[in-house]
């Protein structure tokens, strides 16, 4: 094998293109980035001799399989829902396949089929998920050939804004998709505590947080994914009284990003009528209703809020009261959401972003009761060289080196839990800096 092909040069692209080059350097290798903008993969590739740019819409299905065709493993950082075109032209065409994206149902049915060409199709390698599953899973089954017994497991994992570049009152600024964030937590949060299930759907699920002391970085808040219960058997866990995921944020975040909901402005299943000659403010007025007061006050009651207090303070400074021109034509809240804050949490050039990964695991062992914990910090550099490209990409692209090496023998579709891929893979990210810190104590 010999040809690599990465469908995607976005923001998380970068970490990967890079490492992949380098290796193919000395491997003989040639690797085709490809992208709708040819100019973005052309700048990805930086006329590196071992790489090629390639115009390509993912929609257009003969110039997609003619791609796929001439390369023998397929890195798609598409959007997720694209994966599974890429992934039925990849079984045709008997090419492996590897994602950063969680592996959706239609994708698992692929499985047979792939195993049965002993293709590797790899989902859910990247950050969260990705190097969660493998450093959760490493340490699982550590403790297990140890002989203790999990009685919880809580893991925690947050991109945000190191203290440094912190500057707005969200503490908080964009470095993955700015969609997934508007969206993020829709739908119904489920998880286990003392042996019961816990659902939070979505309208109480940012008032239902939790703060957690960080080894090292003080307290966040923390609210549940959508489904912690997912990874029970896979990690080997069924039978385990406590498991939850959750995102973390700031301080203040989670109350004020209720706000937002509450309003109506994370909705993205209706279009604004005439959405692009109203303001700001004329938006606000809409939600608010009449009664005494300015749009703000009668906001400020809707939220159950003081008009001076620390979640109104966050609104304004979004500039929801001004009378600005929202200029974006038959939009959905949502998407009017996601234009603002496009501008307002941009990365600034010199800014440096932050990732938390945070584990916990209670075990009883020889007869006590033990917490371990385990947390990565790493920082972005600028607001190319981000924390996020790096923790998406690198474990991507060191699996890619694995599989051209011959080095997996895991075929069918997977996820990283599996030890012939966990330990080459960590081992390789912590030459990176990625290092995860632990403690332990006996409750």
């Amino acid at each position: 094998m010999n040809n690599i092909l990465i469908i995607g040069a976005g923001r998380s692209s970068t970490a990967l293109i890079n490492y992949v080059l380098e290796k193919a350097r000395d491997r003989n290798w040639t690797v085709t980035v490809a992208d709708a903008d040819p100019e973005l993969a052309k700048q990805k590739v930086n006329d590196h001799p071992n790489g090629r740019a390639a115009w390509l819409d993912v929609l257009k299905v003969n110039d997609r399989r003619d791609l796929i065709s001439r390369h023998d493993i397929v890195v798609s950082l598409m959007p997720a829902h694209l994966h599974i075109e890429v992934a039925l032209d990849c079984i045709k065409l008997k090419k492996h396949l590897i994602t950063a994206s969680y592996v959706s149902q239609e994708m698992h049915k692929l499985s047979d089929a792939a195993r049965s060409h002993d293709l590797i199709f790899m989902g859910e390698m990247g950050l969260d998920p990705g190097i969660d599953h493998m450093s959760a899973m490493q340490k699982i089954h550590q403790i297990k050939q140890h002989g203790g017994q999990l009685t919880a497991f809580r893991s925690y994992t947050g991109g945000l804004i190191a203290p440094e570049s912190d500057d707005n009152p969200w503490h908080y600024k964009f470095t993955w998709n700015p969609r997934n964030v508007i969206l993020a937590g829709q739908g119904t949060a489920q998880f286990l505590e003392g042996g019961k299930f816990r659902y939070i759907p979505y309208n109480r699920l940012f008032t239902k947080y939790w703060v957690v002391d960080i080894p090292g970085m003080g307290d966040y808040e923390v609210y549940a994914n959508r489904d912690s219960l997912l990874y029970r058997d896979v990690y080997g866990l069924s039978g385990i009284p406590n498991i939850l995921r959750g995102t973390i944020r700031h301080l203040g975040y989670c109350d004020a990003w209720n706000a937002l909901r509450k309003i109506g402005l994370t909705d993205n299943s209706f279009p604004i009528v005439d959405s692009g000659d109203l303001t700001y403010h004329e938006l606000m007025e809409a939600y608010a209703g009449g009664g005494p007061g300015s749009v703000k006050d009668r906001i400020a009651r809707l939220l159950d809020q003081d008009v001076d207090s620390p979640v109104m303070e966050k609104l304004e400074w979004l500039g929801l009261f001004r009378k600005t021109k929202i200029h974006v034509a038959n939009a959905t809240p949502a998407q009017i959401l996601e234009d603002l804050l496009l501008k307002k949490w941009a990365l600034k050039p010199s800014d440096k972003d932050m990732i938390i990964m945070h584990h916990e695991f209670e075990y009883i062992l020889e007869n006590q009761t033990r917490l371990l914990k385990s947390t990565l910090v790493m920082k972005g550099a600028n607001e190319h060289d981000t924390a996020m490209a790096r923790l998406v990409g690198l474990p991507i692209g060191i699996f890619v080196r694995l599989v051209m090496e011959g080095k997996i023998k895991a075929t069918g579709v997977n996820i990283p839990v599996m030890q012939e891929v966990y330990d080459p893979v960590l081992e390789e990210l912590a030459t990176y800096g990625v290092v995860f810190r632990e403690e332990e104590v006996i409750l």
